[in-house]
């Protein structure tokens, strides 16, 4: 996720904040995803209404909140499959 100049104004915006408050005044920046890109006020939407202490707040949020064209190939793990199935890999202890 690119924030595309976002994190500036939020990291200058006054804090403590209502996520009503960011929305008013940045909702309509876009951040930039993997396949795509989305509007501010629309991820924090998401989260209905909270108080941010500090810009890194709201960026953690924006992590968490952004739709699936931000998270790459949806569904996709480097994890190895549970090893309950007969078939799976045995598991290796490090």
């Amino acid at each position: 996720m690119r924030l595309n100049g976002v994190d500036d104004r939020l990291e200058r915006h006054q804090y403590p904040t209502t996520s009503e408050e960011l929305i008013a005044a940045h909702g309509n920046a876009t951040v930039e995803l993997a396949e795509g890109s989305e509007r501010l006020g629309d991820v924090l939407e998401r989260f209905g209404d909270q108080t941010f202490d500090d810009a890194e707040d709201v960026f953690t949020t924006l992590r968490a909140g952004v739709c699936h064209r931000g998270v790459g190939r949806r569904f996709y793990s480097d994890r190895d499959p549970t090893t309950d199935a007969e078939d799976g890999p045995a598991p290796v202890s490090f």
